[in-house]
């Protein structure tokens, strides 16, 4: 069980560390980016000071080898005037000479060496930085273009949606407010219409609005003479 636990917890820290680095990834990126420009800098100068290193030692390669050319033509020319001790000497020195020179010679080859292998790093290194460069540079305006295009916190949007609904609630409501006046225009209009309809015919112009009394017995009178039997004359 406890080791269920620690499990558990370890994948729980796992999943929280990267779902920190998902949430700061473009912020590390820029931080990783500047710690490898850097290197890749340090890089550059190391090769720099590798081939100073070597320069100096050809330098010091020239100078001894034109020092064992000297006593050698120095030594020679003692031995032509019979200065054997002298010859001697000079043949000492340049046995030393010559012994720096080699070591001189080995450590020019071993600072070419490394110059050859720093120098292939550092192309390597450049090339893979400008591309990571460039990997920043589209992430950077993928990011952009995300934020442009409109991706935005949850909140934000509950927010505008919530405007959107209201809006509609509001329309609405003024829609129906806007019938209903227009109803009641309507019906106020046939109101006066009708009311004026009827005092006019009860002033007797026009024909009566609604059947009175007066007009139904005038109106069975002329059906009841129409009926009735016609008299011949005598």
């Amino acid at each position: 069980m406890f080791k269920h636990l620690m499990t558990l917890t370890r994948g729980r820290v796992t999943d929280s560390s990267e779902a920190f680095l998902d949430a700061h990834a473009l912020p590390l990126l820029r931080q990783q980016m500047r710690d490898a420009a850097i290197g890749v800098e340090k890089s550059r100068r190391a090769v720099a000071v590798v081939i100073a290193y070597g320069e100096r030692e050809k330098t010091q390669l020239a100078r001894i080898e034109s020092q064992i050319d000297d006593l050698e033509s120095r030594a020679l020319s003692a031995l032509s005037q019979g200065h054997e001790d002298l010859a001697s000497q000079a043949a000492e020195t340049i046995s030393q000479l010559e012994a720096e020179r080699d070591t001189t010679r080995a450590a020019i080859t071993t600072y070419q060496t490394q110059v050859n292998r720093l120098k292939q790093t550092l192309i390597e290194s450049e090339t893979c930085l400008r591309a990571l460069q460039r990997g920043q540079h589209l992430a950077e305006a993928n990011d952009k273009a995300n934020r442009l295009n409109g991706t935005m916190p949850s909140a934000q949007l509950n927010d505008l949606r919530d405007a959107q609904n209201t809006l509609k609630r509001l329309q609405l409501r003024q829609d129906h407010a806007q019938e209903t006046a227009n109803a009641l225009e309507k019906l106020s209009g046939n109101s006066s219409a009708d009311v004026m309809a009827k005092r006019l015919a009860e002033a007797g112009c026009g024909e009566a609005d609604q059947p009175n009394a007066a007009a139904v017995l005038a109106r069975l009178k002329a059906k009841a003479a129409q009926s009735a039997p016609q008299q011949s004359p005598k």
